[in-house]
């Protein structure tokens, strides 16, 4: 199956949302603000085009590490699967048909073109003996007493179907072997 990955440049618009799922996944989510720039003429300077929102997920050690390190506004920058959801809302709520588009997360970084950063590596001493699958969060234990805020389990969500929410309650399947051992492009 072919999956589209993308990488965006923006802001953290929302502050990281950071949970259990309920078989014990760590999960994480933000909202991620991007806008184009581009030059005035007129004006003479830069100015800002239309702004775009995106769910953006984390899952494992990833998620843990986001929840640690990101704060509302923030310069990003977000590797992962984009996924599009198209659903129409309860009649209730309107009614109206809904576009989302979000990301899950293979990697999540600071926008050094806008500032600094400092790093601190996380020593992988995971009990598998094989190499990383490329996913973030596969074999890694914090070691350092810098750790994520305290988890609070959350409430089960509603099953999802098709034009609903998509369920969270599960981190997505890890890559296999046979994909080369590395998350598919």
């Amino acid at each position: 199956m072919y999956e589209t990955m993308v990488t965006l440049v923006g802001n953290a618009a929302t502050a990281v949302e950071h949970r259990l799922t309920t078989t014990g996944a760590s999960a994480a989510r933000f909202r991620l603000a991007t806008s184009a720039r581009r030059w005035d003429k007129e004006r003479g300077c830069w100015v800002d085009g239309d702004t775009s929102f995106y769910t953006v997920r984390a899952w494992r050690t990833l998620a843990d590490h986001v929840a640690a390190s990101v704060s509302r506004g923030e310069p990003l920058v977000v590797h992962g699967r984009m996924r599009v959801w198209d659903r129409e809302l309860p009649e209730e709520k309107g009614g109206q048909r809904r576009v989302s588009v979000e990301v899950d997360a293979v990697a999540v970084g600071h926008d050094l073109s806008r500032g600094t950063s400092a790093f601190r590596r996380i020593n992988r001493t995971g009990t598998d003996p094989t190499p990383p699958s490329g996913r973030p969060g596969d074999g890694e234990e914090p070691t350092e007493a810098a750790t994520p805020p305290p988890l609070s389990p959350s409430p089960a969500p509603p099953a999802a179907g098709p034009a609903t929410e998509p369920d969270w309650s599960s981190p997505p399947p890890a890559p296999t072997r046979e994909e080369g051992g590395i998350a598919p492009a």
